[in-house]
């Protein structure tokens, strides 16, 4: 009778603390790369669930096999079954090779451009972090913003993520996984978003004092808004100075701020030859034309 009310009041309390939870946002994807993260997670959950519940049968199966049997009775002696053997060897094996599997494939999707946009020209954009906000530097429209990130749908994205301080993580859990931003190098981030609509993004590595505020909003719009969002901020935005840099990385907190230019000029990242944008590109493209040609010339005069 104990076990019967303990087992209704264990159920009473996870319905009721489940109904008062929001959707977790992990699992409502607006984008591919969050889409295949959450497929991962469901195949994940559902496999899990096929072998509790196949455990539980099998368990009560024996369990009610067992109470019908005399106090008396002894089972047979079994040595060396090869049956029972592979199937206890076997079945777990096959679990972990099919979910070896399933993740590695999507670690390879998640990594690379998202699927529908591999012949599109991603918007590069700079994350940078610093205690405890995050910097949003726009290099092909020539601003940036700090604690807010606007993104146009229907187009990929390309994050380069470094840091001003210690190790912080990019997440915006409803565009895709988390990634480091670090001091001494830039990592890659490649992300979509397929619906219009609000995210919130945060730095999911402990930081220190302010790391549970280092927050950022995230806006999805229409290719058209963005474009009308970059003309107003070219029109009204203050000039991002070194000095104003510089005070913003000071460590604490600040709300959202808009600037025309961006700091690469004077704060380059850690790849510094990667700065984005079709100009930059162009750059860099001649100065790799100018290394070659360089370089051919120094073999010929060798020879």
């Amino acid at each position: 009778m104990k076990v019967k009310w303990i087992l209704l009041t264990i159920i009473f309390t996870i319905s009721t603390v489940l109904t008062g939870c929001e959707p977790l946002m992990v699992l409502d994807p607006k984008g591919p790369q969050a889409q295949t993260t959450v497929n991962v997670i469901w195949i994940s959950i559902i496999t899990m669930a096929i072998v509790v519940l196949v455990v539980f049968a099998l368990y009560t199966f024996y369990v009610v096999k067992a109470s019908r049997r005399p106090d008396n009775y002894e089972p047979p002696y079994i040595k060396d079954n090869p049956i029972i053997e592979s199937i206890i060897v076997g079945v777990p094996l096959l679990i972990i090779i099919f979910l070896t599997v399933v993740t590695v494939k999507s670690l390879y999707e998640v990594e690379a451009t998202p699927k529908g946009y591999e012949n599109e020209e991603p918007l590069i954009i700079y994350a940078s972090s610093s205690n405890w906000k995050w910097h949003f530097s726009y290099p092909e429209e020539n601003i940036e913003t700090v604690n807010y990130l606007f993104l146009p749908t229907d187009r990929p994205i390309e994050f380069k993520l470094y840091s001003y301080g210690p190790i912080s993580s990019f997440w915006i859990p409803q565009l895709g996984g988390q990634k480091y931003a670090m001091a001494h190098a830039v990592n890659t981030l490649h992300l979509a978003a397929d619906v219009p609509g609000e995210y919130m993004g945060r730095n999911a590595n402990f930081t220190g004092d302010g790391f549970a505020e280092q927050t950022f909003n995230v806006k999805a719009m229409p290719p058209e808004e963005y474009e009308q969002w970059v003309k107003e901020i070219k029109s009204t935005a203050k000039p991002l100075t070194k000095e104003k840099f510089n005070e913003l990385l000071e460590p604490g907190h600040l709300g959202q701020l808009t600037f025309t230019g961006t700091h690469l000029g004077f704060a380059p990242p850690p790849d510094a030859h990667h700065t984005g944008g079709p100009s930059n590109k162009e750059k860099h493209s001649e100065e790799s034309d100018k290394k070659d040609s360089a370089e051919t010339d120094n073999n010929n005069g060798e020879h």
